[in-house]
C-alpha cells in the first residue's frame, strides 16, 4: 500500500504480509467532524481495524482513510487548524484508498459547483459536486439503490442535506443514480481507483457492503 516520504511505519507495520496488502487493515475515520463512531463501528463489522485521525503522526499509521458525513465547509476549516489538509493531500496523491459520505464526498471532489469563496477540498477524484443539491435538512429522504458493485439486495440510501455529483471525468464510475422521483439520475456513488464516495450515509443503516466493498479495495482484491 502506498505511504507517503517519511510515513510511521507503526501499527499497520506488524500486519502487512509480503506482499503490502494487510489481511486486517487499519482504517483511519477523520475525526474533527461528523459521524465517526459509525463509521468506525461499519469498518470493524466489516473486517477491518478502525482507528479516529486527528494528527499527522495518526494518519501516518493508517493504511485508509474515510471522510465522514458532517458540515463540508467546518470540516475544511477544522483540518486546516489541525495542520492535517496538507498531509491528506499528500497521502491522497500518493495513492492511499479514501471513502467519503455526504460531506466527505465534498471534502474528495475536485471541484465545488456551490463552493463558497473560501472553501477548499482535498481532492483526488475528478468530479463536480454540488452541495446540499436535495434541499435543505426537511428534505432528507430514504430510497432503495440497486448497485451491483455490492451485489445482493438493493441497498437503502439515507440523503441528509446530501451532494450529489453533477460532472465526472473519464476514469470515475459511476456506481449508483438517484432511480426514482424528481432527482432521478442524479448520480450518488462513484469510485475512482482506490477512491470511492456517495453522497448518502451506509454507516447509518446497518447494512456494510460498501464498508466491505472498501475494505477489499484496501486489501487490493477490488
Amino acid at each position: 500500500m502506498p505511504w507517503s516520504s517519511g510515513a510511521a511505519r507503526s501499527a499497520p507495520e506488524a500486519s502487512r504480509s509480503i506482499c503490502g496488502v494487510t489481511a486486517q487493515p487499519t482504517i483511519g475515520v477523520l475525526a474533527v467532524q461528523g459521524d465517526v463512531r459509525e463509521h468506525l463501528y461499519a469498518v470493524e463489522q466489516a473486517g477491518a481495524r478502525g482507528t479516529t485521525v486527528r494528527r499527522t503522526s495518526e494518519l501516518d499509521a493508517v493504511d485508509a482513510l474515510i471522510v465522514p458525513g458532517g458540515e463540508s465547509t467546518t470540516m475544511d476549516k477544522l483540518v486546516r487548524a489541525f495542520e492535517l489538509r496538507d498531509p491528506l493531500r499528500a497521502r491522497l496523491a500518493a495513492g492511499m484508498p479514501a471513502y467519503g459520505s455526504c460531506a466527505g464526498m465534498i471534502m474528495l471532489a475536485d471541484r465545488i459547483a456551490d463552493a463558497r469563496p473560501d472553501q477548499e477540498t482535498l481532492g483526488g477524484l475528478d468530479i463536480t459536486v454540488r452541495r446540499n443539491a436535495f434541499g435543505r435538512q426537511v428534505d432528507s429522504f430514504e430510497e432503495d439503490l440497486h448497485i451491483r458493485a455490492i451485489g445482493g439486495a438493493p441497498m437503502r440510501a439515507v440523503f441528509i442535506r446530501a451532494p450529489w455529483v453533477e460532472e465526472v471525468g473519464e476514469g470515475v464510475e459511476v456506481m449508483a443514480r438517484v432511480e426514482d422521483g424528481p432527482a432521478a439520475g442524479r448520480i450518488v456513488a462513484v469510485r475512482q481507483g482506490p477512491l470511492m464516495a456517495t453522497s448518502f450515509h451506509p454507516e447509518v443503516t446497518g447494512d456494510h457492503r460498501f464498508h466491505q466493498l472498501f475494505v477489499e479495495i484496501v486489501r487490493g482484491k477490488a
